[in-house]
């Protein structure tokens, strides 16, 4: 029972593992993100294709197996979602009862139940009531899982919720009394247009949200100088809310690059036990190079003066007995940034790749203004003597021990 218990428990977490936080290179939570980001284009394609008569009639047994086949998928992850749920970080403390249920009221637990739910009941619901199926574009919002630049965005809107929601009442304010003035000035002369403040009221938010359709025009002076007042009241408040949501939103952008970087130099070996604000100034060293795909970004034999951060892209390093693969997130060359040594390995970008470049130079400026820096990065530099190439896909081992042999010889050779 205890075996059956255990198997079970790591079932759940590999799930999780690929339906949630897949780690860098893992094949199977790239094919299910791929799968569902796939099944979602394809399902909101045919909902738009659907709307043509022409389409409809012609193809109408496609987009029924279309329809049919991502239900299926997303019930599925749906489902699994939920058994997984247990695993979250977030959930982890409660029971599993609870966790689940935090699961099912959370955005994402929203969106995943309202791209399915709804739909299984409009196959046996009266034809006038199948309207509901235009619901299915919120299976867009399912994008944002797997969209960072998405998730950004939906996380600036949350975070300035009470900004956006001030200048939305300013907004209704201005729009009452520019209705008001306008129902004043035009409503004895137009009064089937601005005869009453409702009536008004539409002109006012079209004009302060720069639409301006010609429906409603003033044709008094006086009405056309409250026109022009609200018009240019209006560019300010378009100007609010967009200067918000975009400074937020860059906010988020560059905060989210900084963990992203900062993860990458802290999972160094060579930089392990380092405070946040030694990290911060090694952080502070790097800069960014692009490569394009079958560049040759580091040649065996030659002299090593960088190590390198795979910010995006794939690169392959051609070792003696075998090649090796990094994707994003995963470092080589790390010994450059402690003495020259030769590369041990060719190392070619099969893609357009953008690299984080950490010059050896600068890390030993850095060492010398800082002793317990240099300290720490000699100490794991000596730990990490061993064959082959680490987990992570640095070269320190093989570099470390190539300087070792050198120092002990005659110098460097060229």
């Amino acid at each position: 029972m205890v075996r059956i218990s255990a198997l079970v428990h790591e079932r759940r977490h590999r799930c999780f593992e690929i339906l949630e936080q897949g780690s860098i290179g893992d094949r199977s939570s790239a094919a299910a993100r791929c799968l569902i980001v796939l099944v979602v284009v394809i399902s909101l394609a045919a909902v738009a294709l659907e709307s043509v008569p022409q389409f409809a009639l012609q193809y109408q047994a496609v987009f029924t197996v279309i329809e049919l086949v991502a239900l299926v998928v997303f019930t599925v992850e749906y489902l699994l979602r939920l058994w997984v749920a247990v695993e979250h970080p977030l959930y982890r403390h409660l029971p599993p009862a609870r966790a689940r249920l935090r699961f099912v009221v959370s955005l994402q637990g929203i969106i995943d139940l309202a791209a399915v739910f709804p739909f299984w009941f409009a196959f046996v619901l009266p034809s006038e009531l199948r309207v509901v199926l235009v619901l299915r574009v919120i299976r867009f919002l399912k994008l944002s899982r797997y969209s960072p630049a998405m998730r950004s965005l939906l996380e600036a809107v949350y975070v300035e919720r009470r900004a956006l929601l001030g200048c939305f009442v300013v907004l209704l304010g201005v729009a009452m009394m520019s209705a008001t003035l306008m129902y004043v000035v035009e409503g004895h002369i137009q009064p089937r247009k601005f005869g009453t403040i409702p009536d008004a009221m539409w002109w006012a938010i079209v004009t302060l949200g720069t639409i301006g359709y010609g429906d409603l025009v003033p044709i008094t002076p006086l009405g056309r100088v409250v026109g022009s007042a609200t018009i240019f009241l209006g560019l300010i408040m378009i100007a609010l809310p967009v200067g918000i949501v975009a400074t937020a939103f860059a906010n988020d952008i560059h905060h989210r690059n900084f963990m992203v970087t900062w993860a990458m130099v802290a999972r160094v070996p060579l930089f392990a036990g380092l405070d946040a604000g030694q990290i911060a100034e090694i952080m502070r060293l790097l800069h960014s190079r692009q490569i394009e795909s079958g560049t040759i970004i580091a040649r065996r034999g030659e002299a090593a003066d960088s190590m390198y951060f795979i910010a995006a892209g794939e690169v392959e390093i051609d070792l003696k007995d075998k090649r090796v693969r990094l994707g994003a997130g995963h470092f080589f060359g790390e010994i450059a940034v402690l003495r020259k040594a030769l590369r041990s390995a060719n190392v070619t970008a099969l893609t357009r790749t953008s690299l984080l470049v950490l010059d050896a130079r600068d890390v030993h400026l850095l060492m010398d203004r800082e002793p317990r820096i240099a300290a720490r990065i000699q100490a794991m530099a000596q730990q990490r003597l061993g064959p082959g190439i680490e987990p992570k896909g640095d070269l320190a081992a093989e570099e470390l021990a190539a300087v070792t042999a050198q120092s002990d010889g005659d110098g460097p050779r060229t």
